[in-house]
């Protein structure tokens, strides 16, 4: 028997459930107890150490009609960060006590599943802190897909987690930033990552006005909206300059969309929505922010505002939809 098969087997032996967080219903999570899974040829088993409190989950926690309830054990946070558990016995790129970030689809829970493929390990200089991947390369490839340059205007609709993270990756390409968000610490935060401007998120034509004020009238080479809204992303179109690009960041997921087709085509806007959905993609995006953290171009830690325990996800989700003021970025720890 191979090393790998028998820590695959010994692990498993440990401990044969776990804790994990199931919406039952609309507004709802209990903690029951599941089966610790069990990897596939091509997976790892992590024992989660953390997990991101994503705003892409509140309309599965707050309920809509296409959702199922009771969803999966652990279903749907996708933020992770761990120590691999166990292996798959065609695993060969990570070892069992590797620390690693990860995209995996039930890490409320004590343990998930990771397709080999969709982990990165963590460097020692990361030991110990709170690192949830995803969302930090989402902001890394945003950025890329962005094709910000030196002395661009870049106007930021929304300043959450991903809004702040975008904020100090174009403040440290040498663009000029123009944040505008709807609360006052969120353009706090805001001026601490490098905008030169903010503008609060109350009127649409006073902030026109005042960005045209900013750029003389030119408005903003790049624009990138993240909130995930109608109004934002007609706001975002606004402040786009001739053949400047608009790029959607935020998440989009409550209906169908209306945009001003005809001021697109005349002002010749390059659109991009800077989704990604190959999980290739998403890993380099986690190791290059890797990178940026240990460089320390990209810090998120400040902005993890709030810690919650597995049988406070309830809590959690009632805060990410309050957004009270100083609340930036809930994470769960194990």
């Amino acid at each position: 028997m191979s090393q790998m098969t028998a820590a695959t087997i010994h692990s498993s032996v440990k401990c044969k459930t776990m804790s994990s967080a199931v919406i039952v219903a609309p507004g709802k999570i209990e903690v029951r107890r599941a089966a610790v899974p069990v990897p596939g040829p091509n997976q790892l088993r992590v024992r989660m150490q953390g997990c991101g409190i994503c705003a892409s989950n509140l309309p599965v926690w707050q309920g809509r009609e296409w959702f199922s309830y009771p969803q999966e054990p652990g279903a749907p946070g996708h933020e992770g960060w761990g120590v691999v558990d166990a292996v798959g016995r065609e695993v060969t790129e990570f070892a069992v006590g590797q620390r690693v970030a990860c995209m995996s689809y039930k890490a409320y829970a004590e343990y998930d599943l990771v397709d080999s493929g969709s982990a990165v390990v963590l460097p020692d200089s990361l030991e110990g802190v709170a690192f949830p991947g995803e969302p930090l390369a989402c902001a890394v490839n945003v950025f890329s897909r962005s094709d910000i340059r030196k002395d661009h205007r870049v106007a930021i609709v929304g300043i959450g987690f991903l809004g702040g993270l975008l904020t100090s990756l174009a403040a440290a390409a040498g663009a000029e930033v123009i944040a505008i968000s709807r609360r006052p610490c969120s353009l706090r935060l805001a001026r601490q990552m490098g905008a030169v401007h903010v503008i609060a998120m109350d009127d649409h034509y006073r902030i026109i006005e005042e960005v045209d004020r900013t750029t003389d009238g030119a408005r903003c080479e790049r624009v990138i909206e993240a909130v995930g809204l109608q109004w934002p992303l007609d706001l975002a179109g606004e402040l786009t300059a001739t053949r400047g690009r608009l790029i959607v960041a935020g998440y989009h997921q409550d209906g169908p969309r209306q945009v001003n087709m005809q001021m697109w085509n005349w002002r010749g806007l390059d659109v991009v929505n800077a989704h990604e959905r190959d999980l290739s993609v998403y890993t380099a995006g986690m190791r290059r922010a890797i990178d940026a953290v240990e460089r320390k171009r990209l810090t998120p830690f400040d902005m993890l505002t709030h810690r919650f325990t597995l049988d406070q996800l309830d809590d959690a989700f009632e805060m990410l939809q309050s957004r009270p003021e100083g609340f930036v970025k809930g994470y769960l720890t194990f």
